[in-house]
């Protein structure tokens, strides 16, 4: 019989009339507090000795289920192909993704020394004093800011697909972010130019 395969499993020892409790429903067939979703993959592999996944099925959750019913061929087919995964995408070189940040000059420390985990100091670029406080002028910085991303390579287990897609559409906001950020800090600067063009005149007329 197809349950009886694996004689060390738990179905093997039920069928066997051990020492197993388990309920039945009036027809006699045993109820087990299981999700029924992950017992496909288990009785197929019992009957030809194959892991075969739906695209979307995890391998975690079949693994929970190879492991409460102790089946262990599939236990280590399944932790296999879990380390190969982890191994594969460990391989693959991380994403790089840049942000530029316009500060003060007195809001420059406080900014590196509170930077996100995760965030590195990339380059710092003096665009000038645009600001005047006072008898004086505050210097403006535009601070380029680095992270890594890793993401997984194509081919994985659906829910590993979900994350890194996920991880794409995150990416893809994070990068119409910067863009707009370095436009804002563009046009700040221009701006600023063109006041200080339009300040001159004035200032050699007195």
């Amino acid at each position: 019989q197809t349950l009886c395969r694996e004689q060390k499993s738990f179905l093997s020892r039920l069928c066997q009339g051990e020492e197993l409790q388990s309920d039945r429903d009036e027809t006699g067939a045993y109820l087990i507090d299981r999700d029924p979703t992950y017992f496909g993959p288990i009785l197929n592999f019992l009957r030809h000795g194959k892991l075969v996944l739906d695209k979307d099925m995890a391998e975690e959750g079949v693994l929970e289920e190879a492991e409460f019913y102790n089946i262990g061929p599939l236990i280590r087919i399944i932790k296999d192909r879990m380390e190969e995964k982890d191994y594969t995408v460990a391989q693959v070189p991380p994403k790089h993704v840049y942000r530029v940040l316009q500060c003060q000059e007195e809001e420059l420390t406080q900014m590196v020394s509170t930077m996100s985990d995760g965030w590195r100091f990339e380059q710092l670029v003096n665009i000038g004093s645009s600001y005047n406080y006072g008898s004086e002028d505050q210097a403006e910085f535009l601070c380029v800011v680095s992270k890594e991303l890793h993401s997984s390579p194509h081919g994985l287990s659906s829910e590993s697909t979900r994350k890194a897609k996920s991880t794409d559409e995150q990416l893809e906001e994070q990068r119409r972010q910067e863009v707009e950020e370095v436009e804002v800090a563009q046009v700040q600067v221009e701006a600023d130019a063109q006041e200080k063009g339009a300040a001159r005149p004035q200032e050699d007329d007195c």
